[in-house]
């Protein structure tokens, strides 16, 4: 039996009074205020009275402690009446002063609020902005139905629903009279009103905090006359949005426990009636908060009249969540009673007289009607849909004046009744008033009758929504003298664990006037409801939980009455405690009681801190920090605590806490474990002699901790060392030992195994082993042996028969002990082999125990489980190689830390590993990203996390740059000149056609100069150099002149220029900074060559209309630099770039950030600030951005924004706004954005009417661009209705009103007299366009045969020739599959009888309107091909276009005097512009060289041409247009076909071309940029996952096209086809591992490659990227020939010539070919030939073959492996750790050479894999040349050296060969020798007479026996060993 220990006494040592900065602080900045004595009764009424009475006194300084629930961290909040200071571990971090508020502090205290984690945390919703979570895309999907978008902006606009990201930050609450302010400590404040004053508050789980306002005695004497019910006084506040709310009254919570979600038991009770609140006389004394010590929500509340404590469980329930809200029922039997009592009544009473409706209404309610205005505060918390509370009628104010109740009315109002009683939608928060109340009052107060339906009107449901929830649990009955002082109840929360049955908690009340401490045990019952058990009380006057002796398990420190201190610890158990104080400088502590008086309570606790207070008030701090430090003494005492009872673990821990103590509890050394261990031996009454105590230093050193962990040290080698310390002898017991050993030594045992699969923690094993084998020794000797072979050194003598007392066996332990190593070889080689691994649970239940649990239920060999359920995995027999490789993976993964693989030694770890390798090659694509970074294959991590490519450098140089330097490094000086230009400023001058993306462009574009070419065309900044003909006969005036004409002709094109530059810097920049943006000027001076002067153009000669137009596409081109993708674009970024006045070009920079989508981020206010002033360009750049930003969306906000700049939208059309015509044409321009795809039938017919609108008929000075707002109202009804146009009688109407529209009215054509309705030649062109987007794609050719081609000379005179090519783009729209690129399509677009008058005009004369005709009909179906195939690179499509871009080029460029002609090459002119945008449609995005050249050519023909008045601004537009497309982006974007695109593009590139720079009459300028809703980024580029390169990579795409799948090779960066029509993409070659993406199948992999389009690859380590190696001529294989030497060195390590390798120079080698910085630093250490010894030179080329050998086969990961093999190699037998690792390298050795090729090779599904290991590597280490003899007894030495050195031979001679155990084989000699005795000379066949024959067989038997009965692995009992111990039987024989 165990000893019985009597309770230790603990001496806990003090630390001298408390020292608190922020009390000192608070006590020093603030006088005290004016003692209450001197004050007069009235004063002290009157600071009652504003006070309340029942809150603390003010002036005093008061803490609160809380602890985080996720960084634990103890927080203290210290404050007194005005400040508020919080600090951390007694140290001041953070102050608020709140003198200027006016008013006193009631509470504070520490809590943590929700903030959302998500880009919304930054957004701003609601009306604050024109972000709309309630409005997305239409989108309709029906049978024939496609959507309107394409696939990246339905990507953006619906993304993935985000499961509610969100985090905890910590808060500081505090109450002041009026108001309650909120401090997040990351920096954010709020403030909110508070209708009632605070008593005090408790931080609750999970977020928030519980308050409970005042009951003043006035409010329960007024209850009591009037018999009405008191209101509500315990409150939740859980946002700073939202008021305060009631906590419900529940009868039942049920769950809520073990990660399930809590509901209510009586849901269905609280949808049929009103809110239950907790009764108001229940008064909170405290309240818990979920912590990793506390799990158990819990409130404790008195009522002190029926002298009742209560126990609440409280629960926080989303109010989403809850029941729904209770609907409005009129109450017919309400009472009438209509008094009022008064302005400064708190009842409700008056009001509203009949209970129901009182109780109904005395609660917050829960109204239903949305608001439609939501309030404009921004929605950083996902917070409760609540109302405010000061909108309930008669909520009590808490001050009883009338005047005090005036001042708590007259508070901010935030908004209306109505919009107040409004429930808000998500993104909105309540709104903030006082106001409320005060309506209320004012309604009483004016009439004293009141109607009670007219009162609840505005409130729809009546009941509000709580976020917190109470149930009572317990009740108890308490004393007088508790009840009346009910505020010194304390309560504590403890001993929170797995007790063996269940989850429970102790719950300690300690009663100050009964003197005792009621303990209460709180669980879950089979209900799941919570339970309280009442258990033993304890006197006591203060108690407090503390973490002491268990770490984060709290005890409970109680304080007798006596003053005498104890701890409950394990549950209830007592520990006395006694106090120590040390007096001064080498006295010794002495018991603090007999020099003090007694302690009367405990203030503080923190953690393991506690403050006590003496009853002279005196004040100490003491620690009870009593629990181990080491880890493996926790580690011993957590697993005994899974397996012992708690009988004999108690006194089992107090042991070792009563010896620890005796060594002043420290933790140096090994001190913790000694303590232990002496623990055990005590306990279970286990002696072994004392070791010698040396006398002198040099013996004393040897059995230092010092000498065990150096004596190994390399360093030390040679060198003599101290004796070793000579293991202890056991002490043989004459008594029975306890029947508890085994359970413990098989527990310990158990913890050795699982220490010793872990590499860091050998040393442990060291420790352990020697009290393993003492337990052994005395129940089962047999473990005593296998750990002596392990670790050779914990024991003096080997176990042997002739010692072991057979009586002291036990025998429920087996003979072998279990080991880890041979189950989990098992589990690998014989997968039938289901032996089970006992864990700590197992071991319990073998021995009959009930564990005490005392350390709680966490499993401490939890690593140990998880290893043997991987290796499950690995020998699962149903599944091949790589489905086991993959399951064991994926559960490593989600089950094990990371670092778990690389804990493990080499043996037990090479499974794993060789599993990874397997899945490396073709994971599959729904892991989890850390599968793949587990698996060597960051490349596909990388490709499947959220983050977007980021294309620029901004500082960062790739790793190739510092490798391989392709140039020198900057000097120092060149740094500090770059500085010095930067700090002047000079550095802010930019260009605007930077592109910041020189990795991705070289790649791209290769080496040319294509791009320096466009930039320096399309660059609006510098000067530009015009060469003129020399005129020597001009005078200088004449000269002057003719320069300012070139000047003017060259501004021009300059203001033009800005078009091409936002095309062709598209979304370059990915990043804002916190500094202005800068635009890039636009430089108008000319240099003028050959003369060489700069020539500036004269003030104006330029109007001011063109510079201001200019100016506005130049701040486009800014904003659109920024990608649509960057972060940080908020309104206050936007509000910092706004000018002072505005300007142009900041209105361009504001419809760039609108096309991108930034503009949703703007404020309503910064908006007014923006459209106020009535700055036209500002006012349609904000009008389009905005529509833009929302496009297709229908957001309400920003159609009233449309409707008050758009007449047409109001209810009365004619209402003058003072809006100009162009501003009017963006707002309509901006609904059919804003309503794009949408079909809705109110905004299109607004846009149908302003196509004719009546007062643009006749021309005027008022209407001059009439035209244009025509265009723009046609284009925005084509949005509307986009491909929309169906058969049903309103699509019928609209239709015929179209026709008319565009063929005009079949009354005028009959001459009816009547005035024309609309100007035909305005709405024909603009009907037709309209006609077209309503029925494109419908294929319906009887629209089409509306837009009819006139085919005589007489009906194409009667109209425009430019409208045919409106016709035919129109026509072709409809018609949108018959498209082709080809010239039979082209023909049968234009009439046969043009199409014979053009093949006869060379032989007679043509009428010119056929000609004209027959130009705009090419042109038009040029456009429409450009369209279908936008984006694609269509071959066709190209060779098409081209034919016809150089046919308009020969026409333009020809001669010919004739007016007729002229107008001729106008016409050709237009159609050249538009075939030039076709041309360069198509070929979006590719910078394709010859069409480069074309648009070059053009673009130089403008300096011939400079003379021609025909040479128009829309030419220069169209050539930049063109030039920018086809470098979108920089070449990383091109064009989407969608509808949405398709009609983007058609209103940008529109065939009406612009006269002049300030030209707005034909077309909104502005509406040229809408391109970039067509624009999609379909550049697929491949990225070094390792440098971060962009590469050339060949990829596979196989797309599907009319149910048709084709594979198409792409050599990447390259643009990729539709992102809909592609099914999977391939990299499939050597050179990089492979990567696959199967969009159709795994959605993931579809909407990573929308998320970004790059690909990131990992090179296999024996090749060069295709850029530096394009043949493949440079790779590893090429350049060092055969690896068969290296190879050979690995298994054979050998002194030889490295220099002979064709590797011999490694380190310059491997940087000719590679970029992995781990073998370049591999090399340059360990693979240099520069060792002085041999020993250095052999490990050199050791490494040299491992380095060579991981390259080629390209496993990297194999270098630790090979550095650990020659470590084993080189270790000596004398290691500490020489056991361990051989007995690893066994397993190694036995999994390469019989598992592997079997199980893991995958040879039996024909995919063939060598190891990472080779098995000759693995055998021949193992085979220690100096060793191979292998004998078992060795020359007896004189000292203990030689003894030692024996027992270590003999134990590595036993564990390499598999040696059964000594009694195992003296049973099996005398088997052996009673066989041989009985079979020898005995007739067969029972016997036989050959004896060699018979020792033959004999040996047979005893090696397969005693293979079975060892824990060997494959290799078994060695054959040799068997041999060997025969003779070592017949030689003692």
């Amino acid at each position: 039996m165990s000893k019985k220990t009597s309770v230790p006494l603990l001496p806990i040592q003090l630390q001298g009074p408390p020292i608190s900065s922020a009390d000192e602080y608070l006590t020093k900045a603030f006088s005290t205020p004016t003692p209450a004595s001197t004050e007069s009764r009235l004063l002290q009424s009157i600071r009652t009275a504003l006070r309340g009475s029942d809150t603390e006194h003010v002036s005093n300084i008061q803490k609160a402690l809380f602890t985080g629930s996720k960084d634990a961290i103890e927080r203290e909040v210290t404050w007194n009446a005005h400040c508020v200071v919080v600090s951390y571990g007694g140290v001041m971090i953070k102050k608020w002063d709140l003198r200027q508020e006016g008013q006193s502090i009631q509470w504070a205290c520490l809590g943590e609020i929700e903030q959302a984690a998500t880009k919304e945390l930054f957004s701003v919703h609601g009306s604050a902005n024109y972000t709309s979570d309630d409005h997305v895309p239409a989108e309709r999907h029906g049978a024939k139905d496609r959507p309107t978008f394409g696939p990246f902006t339905r990507a953006q606009v619906n993304p993935k629903p985000d499961p509610g990201k969100s985090l905890l930050v910590p808060a500081v609450f505090i109450f002041l009279r009026s108001i309650g302010m909120i401090f997040l400590l990351d920096g954010l404040q709020y403030t909110f009103s508070l209708p009632f004053i605070v008593r005090k508050a408790w931080p609750v789980s999970p977020h928030g905090v519980m308050i409970q306002r005042v009951l003043e005695p006035g409010e329960v004497q007024e209850a009591e006359t009037t018999g009405d019910a008191l209101l509500p006084t315990i409150f939740s506040v859980t946002s700073p949005f939202a008021e305060p709310s009631a906590v419900g009254f529940s009868t039942g919570i049920v769950g809520g426990n073990n990660g399930t979600s809590a509901t209510l038991q009586d849901e269905d009770e609280h949808l049929s009636s009103p809110l239950k609140s907790i009764p108001p006389t229940e008064m909170v004394v405290w309240a818990s908060y979920d912590t990793s010590s506390n799990k158990d929500n819990i409130v404790i509340t008195v009522d002190v009249e029926k002298r009742e404590l209560s126990v609440w469980r409280y629960v926080y329930i989303k109010p989403k969540d809850t029941p729904a809200p209770l609907g409005r029922r009129s109450r017919s039997n309400a009472k009438k009673r209509q008094s009022w009592s008064g302005i400064g009544s708190r009842r409700t009473s008056a009001l509203y007289p009949d209970p129901s409706i009182r109780t109904e209404l005395s609660h917050p309610l829960s109204p239903k009607v949305r608001s439609r205005d939501p309030s404009p505060t921004p929605d950083f918390f996902d917070r409760p849909e609540m109302p405010p509370l000061s909108s309930l009628p008669g909520m009590p104010p808490a001050l009883s004046t009338t005047a005090a109740m005036q001042s708590l009315v007259t508070g901010t109002t935030s908004s209306q009744w109505p919009h107040a009683s409004a429930q808000h939608t998500k993104g909105r928060r309540s709104s903030l008033n006082r106001n409320d109340l005060s309506f209320n009052l004012d309604r009483g107060a004016l009439g004293n009758r009141v109607d009670v339906d007219i009162t609840l009107a505005p409130i729809e449901h009546g009941r509000m929504k709580a976020a917190y929830w109470m149930e009572k649990i317990y009740v108890e009955k308490i004393s007088a003298p508790d009840a009346s002082s009910w505020r010194k109840i304390s309560v504590s929360l403890f001993d929170t664990r797995w007790d063996g049955t269940r989850d429970r908690s102790l719950m300690a009340i300690t009663f100050p006037g009964d003197e005792s401490v009621a303990i209460f045990s709180l669980y879950y019952g089979d209900d799941k409801k919570m339970k309280v058990g009442p258990e033993p009380s304890f006197p006591g006057i203060s108690a407090t939980s503390v973490c002491a002796t268990r770490g984060s398990f709290r005890d409970l420190l109680l304080i007798k009455p006596d003053g005498r201190l104890s701890l409950l610890v394990h549950g209830i158990c007592e520990v006395p405690v006694v106090l120590k104080e040390a007096l001064s400088h080498g006295m010794r502590p002495q018991n603090v009681d007999s020099r003090h008086s007694r302690v009367v309570c405990v203030e503080e606790s923190h953690s393991s801190t506690v403050t006590l207070a003496y009853e002279d008030g005196r004040r100490a701090v003491a620690s009870f920090d009593l629990s181990p430090t080491d880890q493996l003494t926790k580690d011993c005492l957590q697993a005994l605590s899974a397996v012992l009872p708690g009988s004999i673990m108690f006194p089992l821990h107090m042991l070792f806490l009563e010896y620890w103590s005796k060594h002043n509890f420290s933790t140096a050394d090994v001190t913790e474990f000694e303590c232990f261990r002496r623990a055990l031996y005590t306990q279970f009454e286990l002696g072994n002699t004392k070791p010698p105590n040396p006398s002198d230093p040099w013996s004393k050193l040897g059995q230092s901790q010092s000498h065990a962990n150096f004596r190994d040290d390399p360093a030390l080698r040679n060198l003599k060392l101290p004796p070793n310390t000579i293991p202890r002898k056991p002490i043989p017991s004459s008594s029975q030992p306890s029947m508890m050993i085994a359970p413990v030594l098989y527990t310990l045992h158990t913890l050795g195994e699982y220490l010793r699969l872990q590499v860091s923690r050998f040393n442990s094993v060291l420790l352990l082993a020697p009290i393993i084998c003492r337990l052994a020794i005395a129940v089962r000797p047999e473990w005593a042996d296998y750990w002596k072979r392990l670790v050779p050194d914990t024991m003096d003598t080997w176990p042997s028969t002739d010692t072991t007392v057979i009586t002291n066996i036990d025998d429920r332990l087996p003979v072998w002990p279990p080991d880890i190593s041979a189950i989990l070889y098992g589990r690998i080689s014989t997968p039938d082999w289901k032996v089970p691994w006992h864990d700590t649970q197992h071991i319990a239940a073998r021995f009959y125990l009930s564990p005490s649990y005392v350390f709680g239920g966490t499993a401490p060999l939890k690593a140990l489980h998880e290893l043997t359920l991987l290796y499950q995995n690995l020998s699962d027999s149903k599944a091949d190689t790589l489905k086991k490789a993959q399951n064991a993976i994926y559960n490593m993964v989600s089950r094990c830390d990371v670092r778990f693989l690389d804990s493990l030694p080499l043996g037990i770890a090479a499974p794993l590993r060789e599993a990874a390798r397997t899945c490396q090659l073709s994971p599959p694509g729904n892991w989890p990203l850390e599968a793949y970074k587990a698996i060597g294959r960051n490349d596909l991590a990388a490709s499947a996390s959220d983050s977007h490519d980021i294309f620029f450098r901004d500082g960062y140089r790739s790793i190739k740059d510092y490798l391989n330097p392709s140039h020198s490094r900057r000097t120092i000086g060149e740094v500090v000149a770059d500085a010095k230009v930067a700090a002047n400023g000079d550095l802010d001058t930019i260009s605007g056609v930077e592109l910041n993306l020189e990795d991705f462009t070289d790649i791209r574009f290769g080496q040319d100069r294509r791009l320096e070419e466009v930039a320096r065309m399309l660059c609006s900044s510098n000067v530009p150099a015009v060469r003129i003909m020399e005129r020597p006969e001009l005078n200088e005036h004449d000269q002057t002149r003719d320069n300012q004409n070139q000047v003017l002709r060259v501004a021009e094109r300059t203001l033009a220029q800005p078009y091409g530059r936002a095309l062709f810097t598209f979304g370059s920049t990915p990043t804002i900074t916190r500094e202005a943006y800068n635009i890039p000027k636009l430089e108008l001076a000319v240099r003028i060559m050959p003369l060489n002067i700069t020539v500036v153009p004269e003030p104006g000669k330029l109007p001011v209309e063109s510079l201001s137009w200019g100016e506005f596409h130049n701040g486009v081109a800014a904003g659109l630099r920024l990608s649509p993708t960057a972060k940080g674009v908020e309104s206050s970024w936007i509000a910092f770039n706004k000018p002072s006045d505005l300007t142009p070009e900041h209105a361009g920079f504001l419809l760039g950030l609108g096309l991108t989508g930034h503009l949703k981020e703007m404020l309503t206010w910064h908006t007014f600030s923006y459209l106020t002033p009535k700055h036209d360009l500002t006012s349609i750049a904000v009008l389009l951005g905005l529509s833009a930003a929302n496009v297709g969306s229908g957001n309400q906000h920003v159609t009233k924004l449309l409707a008050v700049h758009t007449p047409a939208l109001l209810p009365t059309p004619a209402v003058d706004l003072n809006v100009s015509l162009p501003t009017q044409a963006a707002g309509l321009s901006g609904v059919g954005l804003l309503y794009l795809g949408t079909k809705n039938r109110r905004m299109a017919e607004v846009c149908l009417n302003q196509i004719s609108r009546r007062d643009l008929v006749q021309p005027d000075l008022s209407n001059e661009h009439r035209e244009a707002y025509t265009y723009a109202a046609a284009l925005a009804f084509g949005m509307i209705m986009l491909g929309k146009g169906t058969t049903i009688p309103a699509d019928v109407t609209l239709l015929s009103r179209l026709s008319v529209l565009v063929h005009g009215d079949a009354n005028l054509v009959l001459g009816n007299p009547s005035r024309s309705q609309f100007d035909i030649n305005l709405t024909s062109p603009a009907a037709t366009i309209a006609l077209g987007l309503m029925y494109l794609r419908t294929e319906r050719p009887d629209i089409a045969d509306i837009l009819t081609i006139p085919d005589t000379v007489v009906s194409l005179n009667r109209i425009q020739p430019s409208f045919l090519l409106v016709r035919t783009i129109a026509r072709s729209l409809i018609m949108w599959n018959s498209i082709a690129p080809t010239n039979e399509w082209l023909v049968t677009q234009i009439p046969a009888s043009i199409r014979e008058a053009i093949d006869l005009r060379r032989q007679k004369s043509i009428d010119d309107s056929m000609e004209l005709a027959y130009y705009n009909i090419l042109a038009g179906c040029c456009f429409v091909v450009g369209l279908k195939f936008a984006g694609t690179a269509s071959q066709e499509a190209y060779i098409m276009i081209v034919r016809y871009f150089d046919l308009f080029t020969r026409l333009v460029y020809s001669n010919g005097p004739a007016f007729d002609h002229k107008i001729k090459r106008s016409a050709v002119r237009d159609g050249l512009n538009i075939i030039s945008i076709s041309l360069s449609m198509v070929m979006a995005g590719t910078g394709e060289i010859s069409c480069l050249r074309r648009l070059r050519y053009s673009y130089g023909m403008y300096q011939q041409a400079m003379y021609l008045h025909g040479f128009k601004y829309g030419v220069h537009v169209a050539t930049y247009q063109a030039m920018g497309l086809l470098f979108l982006g920089g070449g990383r974007f091109t064009l989407g076909t969608s509808d949405a695109a398709i009609a983007c593009l058609v209103t940008s590139f529109f065939p009406r071309s612009h006269h002049i720079s300030s030209d707005n009459k034909s077309f909104l300028q502005a509406l040229r940029h809408l391109w970039v809703l067509a624009v999609e980024p379909r550049c697929l580029i491949a990225r070094d996952v390792d440098t971060s390169e962009v590469v050339y990579l060949p990829v596979k795409i196989t797309v599907r096209e009319d149910k048709q799948e084709s594979d198409t090779q792409l050599i990447s960066p390259t643009l990729i086809p539709d992102i809909g029509k592609i099914t999977r993409v391939r990299v499939d070659t050597p050179r990089y591992w492979p990567f696959y993406l199967d969009t159709e199948a795994l959605p993931r992999h579809k909407e990573a490659l929308l998320r970004s389009q790059t690909l990131y690859v990992k090179r296999r380590t024996a090749f060069l990227s295709y850029t530096e190696d394009p043949r493949g001529s440079r790779s590893l294989f090429v350049r060092s020939g055969s690896s068969a030497g290296d190879a050979a060195t690995l298994d054979f390590p050998q002194l030889k010539d490295a220099k002979t390798h064709p590797a011999s120079d490694l380190s310059e080698f491997i940087t000719s070919f590679s970029n992995d910085v781990l073998f370049l630093a591999f090399a340059d250490h360990f693979a240099r030939d520069v060792g002085e010894t041999e020993a250095e030179q052999l490990f050199h080329t050791y490494c040299h073959a491992a380095l060579l050998d991981s390259i080629l086969q390209d496993k990297p990961q194999t270098l630790q492996t090979h550095l650990t093999l020659y470590l084993y190699r080189s270790m000596k037998p004398t290691s500490r750790f020489f056991h361990l690792r051989l007995q690893d390298l066994r397993f190694a050795a036995d999994f390469y050479s019989k598992i592997y090729e079997k199980r893991f090779s995958g040879k039996p599904e024909s995919a063939p894999r060598p190891p990472l290991i080779r098995d000759s590597t693995v055998r021949l280490c193992a085979v220690l040349s100096h060793y191979a003899k292998g004998q078992a007894t060795f020359p007896p030495g004189d000292g203990n050296e030689d003894k030692r050195n024996m027992d270590h031979h003999l134990a590595w001679y036993l564990l390499r060969n598999g040696v059964p155990v000594s009694t195992l084989l003296v049973i099996l000699h005398r088997l052996a020798t009673e066989a041989h005795n009985q079979c020898l000379r005995v007739a067969t066949p029972g016997g036989t007479t050959d004896a060699n024959l018979l020792d033959e067989g004999i040996r047979e038997v005893l090696h397969a026996t005693g293979t079975k009965m060892t824990t060997a692995f494959g290799s078994g009992w060695s054959v040799r060993s068997v041999d060997e111990v025969v003779k070592a039987w017949s030689n003692v024989a």
